[in-house]
């Protein structure tokens, strides 16, 4: 297992990946069999269901070598996250049309 941390649209985006390697293109590193958590739970992760929901179809993820920050070996999964790229500190995805506001 490994724990993927790497920029994506201005955030640092940390997943977990079964696999990992060298990409056959050329700068980029391929991760495969993302693992997101299972099961129904009572409390719902928005941050996990977000990240989830936007790598839902995808087989590999091909991440160019500038924007890895960190790849580790991990015994086991811990929680995804995306956190803001200045402070670190982890953004909760909430939706932007709450009640009350027109779009």
């Amino acid at each position: 297992m490994y724990k993927l941390v790497f920029l994506n649209q201005g955030k640092v985006y940390e997943i977990y990946s079964e696999r990992v390697d060298s990409s056959h293109l050329y700068g980029f590193i391929e991760a495969a069999r993302l693992v997101f958590e299972t099961g129904a739970r009572v409390v719902v992760d928005p941050t996990e269901e977000r990240l989830r929901a936007e790598f839902a179809d995808t087989e590999k993820l091909l991440l160019p070598l500038q924007s890895v920050i960190r790849i580790e070996q991990v015994n086991k999964r811990g929680k995804c996250a995306i956190r803001d790229r200045s402070s670190g500190e982890k953004v909760t995805p909430l939706p932007l049309d709450g009640p009350g506001r027109k779009s």
